[in-house]
């Protein structure tokens, strides 16, 4: 889909301070190229922009990063204030993001997960080729990787992992499980045994919750939370067996 033929994604919430939409497959939070839909822009063309101080426009900025092939939850700044203030508030940890993984099952060279568990590693980037690397020793100038997971359910050639991400670095779900010798469904940059139809992954941003920036409670932690939940986009039969494993 280029930019021409692009619709908007479907509207999760919006206030004058934000916006959150369900982010499709080959939407670019940020840095488009020609052959991806350029998220900001697209916003912008359909919500406005705001004003920096001095008065020139400020398009919906990202706030976080999802990767293009990734869906669900995507949350934009509109003013200069709602993003320098949700910003530290992603930095004080005090969002909560959960995301759902549909991995294959490793044979059984790979010792099996445990049904619920913490992953620390420290995350290097090369930045040539666009990925990460996840170790499990710690150096200056990696990055300290935190997320939890649960297994929630399986099929006959896949786990079901809800997984709450606890800080934020680049391809960080993508390369902590592959470090495990787990890979998400369709990633061939981290493992996968073959692509999606979409050329999109099987990684889906579920819910975000988030410090109100339009809040007068001057304590961020103590502010009443936005919450949000991105339905499936493409909810074919894979993605429905994982949902009602989710509802058990």
């Amino acid at each position: 889909m280029n930019q021409e033929q692009a619709t908007v994604p479907p509207l999760l919430y919006e206030n004058p301070a934000c916006i959150v939409v369900n982010k499709r497959c080959g939407d670019a939070m940020e840095g488009a190229t020609p052959s991806v839909v350029d998220l900001p822009s697209l916003l912008a063309a359909t919500w406005g922009v705001g004003r920096n101080r001095d008065g020139k426009p400020f398009p919906p900025t990202a706030v976080h990063r999802l990767d293009v092939p990734v869906t669900g939850c995507a949350l934009f700044a509109r003013t200069p204030q709602a993003l320098a203030f949700l910003n530290d508030a992603f930095a004080q940890s005090l969002a909560r993001k959960v995301y759902w993984a549909i991995v294959e099952k490793p044979d059984s060279s790979i010792p099996a997960l445990e049904s619920q568990g913490e992953l620390v590693h420290w995350i290097s980037v090369d930045s040539r080729h666009n990925k990460s690397y996840a170790h499990t020793e710690e150096r200056s100038d990696w990055k300290r990787a935190v997320l939890r997971y649960r297994v929630i359910g399986e099929g006959d050639h896949y786990l079901f992992l809800e997984i709450g991400l606890i800080t934020g670095r680049h391809h960080q779900i993508r390369a902590q499980l592959a470090a495990l010798g787990l890979h998400i469904k369709g990633d061939l940059k981290y493992g996968s045994r073959r692509s999606e139809k979409n050329g999109g992954i099987r990684l889906h941003a579920r819910s975000l919750a988030f410090p109100d920036p339009l809040s007068d409670i001057t304590d961020p932690a103590k502010r009443p939370l936005i919450q949000v939940v991105a339905p499936i986009i493409e909810p074919d039969r894979l993605w429905q067996d994982f949902e009602r494993a989710a509802q058990v």
